[in-house]
């Protein structure tokens, strides 16, 4: 039911004059948001944020703000390395 009320807002900021490249990044950043806020629950949100900021960066990238495209990559990078350290957790700090 939820769902259908999100794809039903989706859909009218679609046809209220939204391009598709703005839809993409507002999806994009939604998603960084919520995995995000949900990280303390399982490690693999953490590699849904590492996903989420790679999309943020193509719309960085996409949209021509560079800068931005960056700084999302090279986050998406310390969130990738972020999980690969809690799913496979070092021996030396296991101690």
């Amino acid at each position: 039911m939820q769902e259908v009320f999100v794809m039903t807002k989706i859909m009218r900021l679609v046809q209220t004059g939204m391009d598709r490249l703005t839809l993409f990044g507002f999806l994009a950043v939604t998603a960084m948001l919520i995995s995000y806020a949900l990280e303390k629950r399982s490690k693999w949100f953490i590699l849904a944020f590492a996903g989420s900021c790679a999309l943020g960066s193509a719309y960085g990238f996409l949209q021509g703000a560079w800068p931005f495209g960056l700084v999302e990559a090279v986050w998406s990078g310390v969130a990738v390395r972020r999980w690969w350290r809690e799913r496979y957790p070092s021996k030396e700090s296991a101690t």
